[in-house]
């Protein structure tokens, strides 16, 4: 397996709702080791570099009760699945028994098979790990109860919501600092150095398994996080923070693996310096959600060196489906905005579709939609498109756009080039819902005297060019609303 690309595509796979749609599609039960060859290669033929399939480590039966004796989450299964049955609810994928794949999708033996499947068409595995909590049947609350914060007979009369009692010990319930405490999690203490021993001999086991992690919310674990969540119940904060230590001895041991973060609170840029590839782009998903190409224009004027390790999303597990939130002339326009960004981008299974039901974790099966053919097409096309190593290893730059005192619909426009060597492309974007124009200019500087073919291939329209005037003047561009040129731009001779 080559390096990982500078800009990865990664494809994350509800595991076991995928398995279950299989095995109604084959009319057979169907695990991670008999995956027929024929949905490997269609993985093959979406051009992503990695798979993430979330969901596959041991899930706790105590945490099912708990969900089970839940009102709110039941009443949740059945919106979601009309036909809801007991079977349905598999468990929460981040309430963890154990780092050890799940009997029922094939155990270990079906993982290492499901990654040589994919590894043998060129593409990546990522998995999940959970650092902040685990289940309260997790082997640790018997054998370590001191790998967890911990409360006594006051805090459990005080707050019953916010504590548990495991065997003779009283342990709190996981959370972070804005909201109630998880009910079927237990919470993992962080400044622990013992427990950081034995989740580095957790996540090295993950990363004999796998080729990445995305870690389940990165920044609760920072030592500051951490102890501002529990000030008075877990002691000093160590000198070394909880990342840092931990990337740099995985990375050691297994050169290239990849670390993701799941990150809010504006503390992407800390915690890729404590060692992360990629930070989740939440602000980015925000402002194309809510405001317009201005806002968008300012969140990629940061320095490059944090947008390289921004990873791009318009929809996953934990936000709403893209087709749900966005208007389908919108949701393609903001699909090729993060999908022509640098930075990682994240698909979700199902988004090609158009899906719209967005599925609680805890369940296995997922009601039948009717699948939309125009934006299966669409993503498609894009994919394919941008199956190129000028997305994946190229240098990215913004561009200028600027338009006249009477006509600011110039505003609408995002615009930014990609080059590697004489590989060479333009993407123009009207992100809005009125006609819009704009000049564009470019900064290649070594375009003035030649004339350049510009080829759109989503649609395959052609022009022609001076350079000359794309560098000095600007390139004029009049798009419809939520429309996109997305040039392949050719020395023409």
């Amino acid at each position: 397996m080559k390096f990982w690309p500078k800009y990865p595509v990664i494809y994350e796979i509800n595991t076991f709702v995928w398995l279950n749609a299989l095995s109604e599609k084959f009319k057979k039960q169907i695990t991670l080791a008999t995956i027929p060859a024929d949905e490997w290669n269609y993985l093959e033929s979406l051009g992503v570099d990695a798979v993430w399939f979330m969901g596959v480590w041991e899930r706790s039966p105590a945490g099912i009760k708990i969900a089970s004796e839940n009102s709110g989450l039941m009443s949740e299964f059945r919106k979601v699945l009309p036909d809801f049955h007991d079977k349905d609810m598999v468990g929460s994928a981040y309430c963890i028994k154990n780092y050890v794949v799940d009997r029922k999708i094939g155990g270990p033996e079906g993982l290492a098979h499901a990654r040589d499947m994919l590894a043998r068409r060129g593409i990546r595995l990522i998995l999940d790990f959970v650092p902040n909590h685990v289940a309260p049947d997790h082997p640790w609350t018997a054998s370590h109860p001191e790998y967890f914060v911990r409360g006594d007979e006051n805090d459990i009369e005080r707050d019953p919501s916010s504590f548990i009692r495991s065997g003779k010990n009283i342990i709190a319930l996981g959370r972070d600092p804005y909201f109630p405490a998880w009910p079927d999690v237990v919470q993992l203490n962080a400044l622990n150095m013992e427990l950081r021993k034995a989740v580095l001999e957790t996540v090295s086991e993950i990363a004999e398994q796998c080729d990445g992690v995305r870690c389940d919310m990165a920044m609760l674990m920072m030592n500051n996080i951490f102890e501002r969540t529990w000030a008075g119940r877990v002691g000093e904060n160590p000198s070394d923070d909880y990342w840092p230590a931990l990337i740099r001895e995985i990375k050691g041991k297994f050169p290239g693996f990849l670390f993701i973060a799941e990150a809010y609170w504006d503390l992407e840029w800390f915690l890729q310096q404590q060692g992360f590839d990629f930070c989740y782009d939440k602000k980015l998903y925000d402002r194309m959600e809510h405001n317009g190409a201005g806002e968008v224009r300012q969140h990629l004027l940061a320095d490059m060196p944090y947008q390289d390790k921004l990873i791009r999303f318009i929809e996953n597990h934990d936000e709403p489906r893209a087709a749900s939130s966005f208007s389908q002339e919108k949701e393609k326009m903001a699909a090729v905005i993060f999908l022509t960004l640098p930075g990682a981008k994240l698909f979700h299974e199902g988004q090609f579709e158009g899906r719209k039901v967005r599925m609680p974790v805890f369940l296995g099966r997922r009601p039948r939609e009717t699948i939309n053919s125009e934006l299966f097409d669409f993503h498609r096309n894009l994919l394919a498109n941008v199956d190129n190593d000028v997305f994946r290893n190229g240098d990215w730059q913004n561009c200028e756009v600027r338009g006249w005192p009477d006509n600011a619909s110039c505003q609408n426009l995002l615009a930014w080039t990609w080059r590697k060597g004489d590989n060479r492309y333009l993407i123009v974007i009207n992100f809005s819902s009125s006609n819009s124009q704009g000049l564009i200019r470019l900064q290649w500087n070594d375009i003035s005297g030649k004339l350049f073919r510009m080829t759109d291939v989503l649609n395959g329209e052609k022009c022609e060019r001076p350079g000359s005037e794309m560098f000095d003047n600007g390139l004029y561009v009049e798009l419809k609303p939520w429309n996109c040129h997305f040039f392949r731009v050719e020395n023409f001779v």
